[in-house]
């Protein structure tokens, strides 16, 4: 398994390098198919923060399957702890849900919360010649190819959105739920294989889950 360990805004000690070579072996015990480790440990210059200076993620990639933890500490060392603790509890759940699914069990399917259809009148569209090449809305608005990305300054704040293009099959709620709890997120944006609709499903609270839908008043009347 190749383990990669990178730092942002920090160097990297190799002393963290070796720590975090060592404690790896919990992840290959768990995940024998995992074949990359991803360690990215970051440091918040913010005094006020001390406390949660130091943030480590780590991401685990197995095959077609993409599990993820992060957390944060005041050393390095207890941050790699604990984002490797929340790393196993979902290794161990995605490791139980292949062996759930070999014996023919299915989790139980979330509230479809609706279909939600937005009611805002189209926007008019302003001349392509009014719009610099070299502006945000430009790099915005141009193609982008799978996996590429594109980074633009809001004017002279400090604002900076960024905008990647991710190829993803089609999937169920239930698959959704499934990614979403992988990488550790409240929500997961995916296409729903039944509507073939943009879709997000969401926590809620407890074990409630949301589901949003997203698709044009022309589509919805046909």
């Amino acid at each position: 398994m190749e383990i990669v360990v990178t730092g942002r805004h920090t160097q990297i000690k190799q002393r963290f390098r070796d720590v975090a070579d060592t404690k790896m072996n919990r992840v290959t015990a768990i995940a024998p198919d995992a074949q990359r480790v991803q360690i990215v440990l970051s440091h918040e210059g913010n005094p006020k923060q001390a406390d949660t200076a130091k943030r480590v993620e780590i991401t685990v990639i197995a095959g077609r399957t993409v599990v993820r933890a992060e957390a944060s500490s005041a050393d390095e060392f207890s941050a790699l702890d604990l984002a490797l603790d929340k790393l196993t509890l979902r290794l161990r759940r995605a490791r139980d849900r292949r062996k759930d699914h070999r014996r023919g069990y299915t989790n139980p399917v979330p509230v479809d919360m609706g279909v939600v259809v937005p009611e805002t009148a189209p926007e008019a569209k302003e001349p392509e010649d009014s719009v610099p090449s070299d502006s945000p809305a430009a790099a915005l608005a141009s193609e982008l190819g799978p996996g590429e990305s594109v980074e633009v300054q809001v004017g002279d704040t400090p604002i900076v959105i960024r905008r990647k293009l991710h190829l993803a099959e089609p999937m169920s709620i239930d698959e959704a739920l499934y990614e979403m709890e992988l990488i550790g997120h409240d929500f997961f944006l995916f296409v729903n294989k039944e509507t073939n609709r943009p879709s997000v499903v969401y926590h809620r609270h407890g074990w409630s889950y949301g589901v949003f839908e997203i698709d044009t008043p022309e589509n919805v009347s046909k």
